[in-house]
């Protein structure tokens, strides 16, 4: 099994598109995990392209932006960016979809948009596991899935370390099922208090990072399992306000670049 590493365009976006393509093609990625909003002017979306068609480099599409918390208008914006993100020609779209306080029909007819939009363009969407979605929590998102078996993930536990206070010691199961539906990656470390440790380098946060290292062996297993050709992994510590800051100087608690393409190496090591 292949695993394709991509790199967020998060926390990088004072960057020139084509240094950032640079950039990136030199530490070794596979691609970009990046947002191609409708708004963009043309010009922005022609020069992304021909930058990703320069530098080889694969896409995944990323979608957070719709926020309206009226239904009928977050359905069109969410809609909006789909078709948006599908003329990128990504692998797939990862999606932040719906809202934690929208009843489970609603976050259901979401899920059916993004999949008339994959019928009629031919890029798929996932839903990511995150805070203030549809999948804020562990067990909610269990619930979803029973509900709706052919359901498929991006998994970012971090999320769920947060909500629930805790390493899901006591939710195993929820936590397996998702696996069983997960069809990408964000590989951030969380904890008790935050989706994101200052530094999962660090020796104080080793228990903390061996309990994600092994929630995603068991994912890579499965994968090999099912003999899937390959699996797309995003490194996705954050850039502020996941990035803490010194109170005062606001001087970064760590290097978010670094990080990642720390994270990136561990897991290319550790899987291949």
């Amino acid at each position: 099994m292949e695993l394709l590493f991509f790199c967020p365009r998060w926390g990088c976006e004072n960057i020139a598109w084509d240094d950032f393509f640079s950039q990136v093609k030199v530490a070794g990625y596979d691609g970009v995990e990046m947002g191609f909003p409708f708004t963009l002017s043309e010009s922005e979306k022609e020069e992304i392209k021909n930058g990703l068609k320069k530098y080889e480099l694969q896409v995944i599409g990323q979608h957070w932006q719709t926020v309206e918390k009226d239904f009928s208008t977050h359905q069109e914006v969410f809609k909006e960016h789909l078709y948006s993100l599908a003329s990128l020609n990504p692998l797939f779209i990862n999606s932040q979809t719906g809202k934690d306080y929208y009843s489970m029909e609603q976050n259901l007819l979401l899920f059916e948009i993004a999949n008339e939009i994959f019928k009629e363009t031919g890029v798929e969407t996932l839903h990511e596991t995150h805070r203030g979605k549809w999948s804020f929590a562990a067990h909610i998102t269990q619930q979803y899935l029973q509900k709706a078996p052919e359901l498929k993930i991006a998994l970012d536990i971090s999320h769920w370390c947060n909500v629930a206070e805790s390493l899901l010691d006591d939710q195993e199961e929820a936590v397996q099922a998702a696996i069983a539906h997960t069809h990408h990656l964000h590989a951030r470390v969380g904890f008790n208090e935050g989706p994101q440790v200052i530094d999962p380098r660090s020796p104080e946060n080793e228990i903390i990072l061996n309990k994600h290292l092994q929630w995603w062996d068991s994912l890579i297993a499965l994968k090999k399992q099912q003999q899937v050709n390959a699996f797309t992994i995003t490194p996705e510590y954050g850039a502020p306000p996941y990035q803490q800051v010194m109170p005062y100087t606001g001087e970064f608690l760590g290097n978010q670049w670094e990080i990642n393409c720390w994270m990136k190496d561990l897991l290319k090591s550790r899987y291949q």
